[in-house]
């Protein structure tokens, strides 16, 4: 769960900080006109989202590099024109509108970009668990929606935080974000050209790409980092309010104002400091590298591995392997499946997730990989994230695992 709760995080919050503070602009400056691009923007963003969601999720047709390169191109246009609009919003009968035209086609881009790989992770569950009443999979999908909710929290705040700022630090503010998000968008447009090879290669850009990509996180930071600008100024400023009035009434509204303030901005730093949290502290917990349980020792002779029924009788899961001349350490597990004599034997390993290997936690089996739950009294059997079906028979007390079998998956563990 936490390891969906984090993606969501990483993969929302940014697109919910740069959505609330371009729309708290566009509302701000140019009032019904303004709304009504943000909220032709989200809906026309949402629904293009899910649109491109369901062809790369359930279709071949989409080439996810030369979208986003038709993304990225489009969304430097669309900055461009509203910079340039806005400053001659003033000057031009006509540049408001195009400012907000501008405005809408970069929040429908950006939820084009960011929406469609959250909208994946219900695909990617499924293709491990094969069915959505699995605990695995709500389990997930809880962690994606706390992810979301947290995110939406955060855009919704800083929104009507900014609506609050001045019109030049909103603007400031948004201009800002913004800028961030091209400098992403750029450098990833310089290693998908790399790669495809529609420009010739060059060292300078894939070493600018290299590290853009290494650092990619730092990119959510700064966004983070703008948004929170909003609630600080909004607090140093509701201590100093100086605004007049004629009597007790509207003396009230002043305090209730800056009253509303300091809560959006206290949800804003709230949301900040939770989403901070998630990006590092939680997720190296997530992350952290379980540490598998020793190879036992088993004997091989007549060409096979020799594993007594007392060695794995206790109901645990034990680790076995075989070494090759060539130094590769070929695993497999073994494990008595409950209440029952017989036991689940399979390969360290398994097609979606490789030779990352299984570990026991709570009496479960778990990939260490994916984080999925086994069923214990599948192990042994194909399908999903259940480990590799390995060759063996039962005689004479022992679990007997034929060599030859083994040497088939050799090239897995290397």
């Amino acid at each position: 769960m936490l390891k969906y709760l984090i993606s969501s995080v990483e993969q929302l919050l940014a697109l919910m900080i740069m959505t609330g503070l371009l729309s708290a602009y566009l509302e701000h400056a140019f009032g019904p006109k303004g709304k009504l691009g943000t909220r032709t923007g989200i809906c026309a963003g949402l629904i293009a989202g899910f649109v491109m969601g369901y062809f790369k999720n359930y279709t071949n047709r989409i080439d996810t590099g030369r979208w986003n390169l038709r993304n990225f191109s489009v969304m430097l246009a669309a900055f461009l024109v509203f910079l340039v609009m806005t400053a001659l919003a003033k000057k031009v009968k006509w540049a408001g509108t195009a400012a907000v035209a501008a405005g809408a086609v970069m929040i429908a881009l950006l939820f084009l970009y960011y929406l469609p790989d959250f909208l994946s992770y219900p695909h990617i569950v499924l293709q491990t668990e094969k069915t959505v009443f699995s605990t695995a999979f709500l389990y997930r999908m809880i962690g994606a929606v706390l992810g979301l909710v947290l995110c939406i929290v955060a855009g919704v705040s800083v929104f009507q935080g900014a609506l609050r700022l001045s019109l030049s630090v909103s603007f400031l503010l948004a201009v800002l974000a913004l800028a961030v998000n091209e400098v992403k968008e750029i450098t990833s447009s310089f290693s998908i050209m790399l790669a495809k090879r529609l420009i010739p290669s060059n060292h300078t850009l894939f070493v600018i790409a290299k590290h853009a990509s290494n650092y990619s996180q730092w990119f959510i930071f700064l966004t983070i980092a703008v948004g929170a600008v909003v609630p600080v100024i909004l607090w140093v400023r509701s201590f100093h309010v100086n605004e007049p009035y004629r009597n007790s009434a509207e003396r009230r509204k002043i305090i209730a104002k800056w009253r509303s303030a300091r809560r959006w901005s206290t949800s804003c730093l709230i949301c900040g400091v939770l989403s901070v949290l998630m990006l590092t502290s939680v997720k190296a917990y997530a992350n952290r590298e379980v540490e598998l349980s020793p190879i036992e020792d088993a004997p091989v002779k007549d060409g096979a591995v020799y594993v007594s029924f007392d060695q794995v009788s206790d109901g645990h899961l034990h680790r076995f392997g075989y070494t090759t001349e060539d130094g590769v350490t070929i695993r497999f597990i073994v494990i008595q499946k409950p209440n029952s004599s017989a036991y689940g034997v399979g390969l360290d390993a398994c097609d979606i997730c490789g030779e990352t290997g299984y570990y026991e936690k709570g009496g479960q089996v778990v990939c260490n990989l994916c984080d999925v739950v086994m069923n214990i009294n599948t192990i042994g059997f194909k399908g999903g994230c259940n480990p590799k079906v390995i060759d063996y028979e039962i005689h004479d007390g022992n679990i007997i695992v034929p060599v030859d079998g083994l040497m088939e998956y050799e090239s897995d563990f290397k």
